[in-house]
């Protein structure tokens, strides 16, 4: 690593230089290629958005048709979260296998067969079998997604870029309220079928439109192709320069000498993934220890404070606000999706100039503040005997401002930074767990929301929401250190500290790269460190 620094201004025996030598370098204009790259690549994560949303309206069809309990409605909302743990776990070793690019295919080849069961379903049980397959499918691409996109992205748009699988789930649940309202008009019997069948449409597009984007440059270097990959990242990086740095950086970690330019090389046998399992478990060192810390407990604690309970059930959360008719629950359901969607737009484009930390921690603690308030306005919902028009209107506007404040941190970071803090050899492994723990206890609160509420107040659940928001916020704080701007081979060097005052501290094995200033910011203002 130490001979590609870049040579540093001596004050002596140099060139006097004029004064715009020392103007700061301007920011690269946005790579259109690793754009479109991760913009096909996170498309596959409507599946996921889509299947929430169209669940919160086609249930209660499904309910009147079917003449299923609450409880029957409750396991039908959540299970394909727990179905998706299968395909999660799966996709990690499927994509050290196969490639990224192929694993993408299979996710939407599953799902497709899962919306046409779901589509064609006759009873509970049909149904069922429905929502496991394409349950298969969404963990598949729930894990991809980020994995690709994190991988093809230089370090100056990774943030914004990997933020896009997070703004397609937001996406797919505003397409499912919009679907839901569409097809409402249409007999019981029909109307949920059409509603749920109509998923399989977007994932027959997308399987043929990921056959056109290139393959991951970094598993194509786990396989001894550089000639394949030096292509890929030429076409992806902000510059020759910074390509030539990534494929070297790249190299360096798969074992393979860096002066080695031949277009095909021998590399090591865990090359599809084996041992892996082993490095990060049961013998990790303390970096690899609190990544694995760190990205389990931001995937559990974005499902923890409760967010698939508002998405999946905001039809009873308004009918308890006090909304009646059906069309009006359906229509605030749609203004739900479209504030998240429009805050997650928001974020892709604060992540990489704000930082992730300070975006996270403000969100959480907005999270904390509506949860709370959203509580207290339907506890007074609930023991007022006139109608409390002051608190419906303050309950509707914090389920609001709820998902407005996640959409702006915790909905996409999580999915930006578990995909960017993981060692390349174990990166798809690693992800595919903190999918598998996202999809777990996204399953459990969803299958315990009307439970929950029957037996706390549907008040008492969401105060309960708020404390546990307010115990992630701390966790954050302690835990997770600041990753903008640094490349994907020097994350492993932020961590393994767990001393409280960490995330201030900083490596001082500090490199220069190309193009870097005086203060040892590489190209774009980026500080690099050197790996431990």
């Amino acid at each position: 690593m130490a001979d590609r620094k870049a040579e540093t201004n001596a004050i002596s025996g140099q060139p006097q230089k004029a004064i715009m030598d020392f103007d700061p370098p301007k920011k690269p204009k946005r790579n259109k290629y690793a754009f479109a790259c991760a913009l096909l690549a996170s498309m596959t994560s409507v599946l996921l958005g889509y299947d929430i949303g169209v669940m919160s309206g086609a249930m209660i069809y499904i309910q009147e048709d079917l003449k299923i309990s609450d409880i029957q409605v409750e396991i039908l909302a959540g299970i394909l979260n727990l179905y998706s743990l299968i395909g999660s776990c799966a996709a990690g070793r499927t994509s050290d296998w196969i490639g990224r690019r192929y694993t993408i295919v299979v996710s939407q080849a599953i799902f497709f067969a899962g919306a046409v069961l779901m589509g064609f379903a006759t009873n509970y049980a049909f149904l069922m079998v429905g929502r496991f397959v394409a349950g298969i499918g969404v963990g598949y691409a729930l894990m991809i997604a980020p994995v690709y996109t994190a991988e093809v992205s230089p370090a100056s748009s990774r943030g914004f870029l990997t933020s896009f699988p997070e703004v397609f789930i937001n996406v797919g649940i505003l397409l499912g309220y919009v679907s839901n309202y569409a097809f409402s008009k249409l007999p019981t019997h029909l109307g949920w079928r059409v509603m749920l069948g109509v998923g399989a449409v977007p994932s027959v597009i997308l399987a043929i439109v990921v056959l056109w984007m290139p393959e991951s440059p970094r598993w194509l270097v786990m396989q001894g192709r550089l000639g394949d990959a030096k292509a890929v990242l030429d076409k992806t990086s902000d510059s020759k320069e910074e390509a030539q740095i990534r494929l070297a950086d790249i190299k360096e970690v798969a074992g393979i000498p860096e002066n080695c330019t031949d277009n095909i090389v021998e590399v090591s046998k865990r090359s599809h993934g084996e041992g892996v399992w082993k490095e990060l478990i049961v013998h990790p060192t303390p970096s690899v220890r609190h990544i694995l810390i760190a990205c389990v407990g931001i995937h559990f604690f974005q499902q923890c404070s409760g967010i698939d309970s508002v998405v999946l059930y905001s039809p009873r959360i308004f009918a308890k606000a006090g909304i009646a008719s059906s069309n009006g629950k359906l229509l605030a359901t749609v203004a739900v999706g479209f504030t998240k969607t429009m805050f997650i737009l928001v974020a892709t484009f604060l992540l990489d100039k704000i930082g992730r930390r300070p975006l996270l921690l403000s969100s959480v603690a907005g999270m904390i503040f509506s949860l709370a308030t959203l509580g207290f306005g339907l506890t007074v919902i609930d023991h007022s005997r006139h109608r409390a028009t002051w608190a419906v209107g303050l309950s509707i506007t914090m389920v609001m401002s709820y998902v407005a404040f996640f959409s702006i941190g915790m909905g996409p970071i999580t999915w930006v930074y578990s995909s960017e803090i993981f060692p390349l050899k174990l990166r798809a492994q690693g992800t595919s767990m903190g999918v598998a723990v996202n999809r777990l206890t996204s399953g459990v609160i969803s299958m315990s929301f009307l439970s929950l509420y029957k037996g706390i107040t549907i008040g008492g659940a969401f105060f309960l929401y708020a404390g546990v928001a307010l115990v992630s916020w701390f966790f954050f704080y302690f835990m997770l250190p600041e990753t903008q701007g640094r490349t994907l081979e020097d994350m492993e060097g932020l961590f393994g500290n767990f001393k409280w005052n960490f995330p201030k501290k900083r490596n001082n094995n500090i490199k220069e790269v190309s193009n870097g200033d005086v203060n040892g910011n590489g190209p774009n203002g980026q500080v690099q460190l050197g790996s431990k």
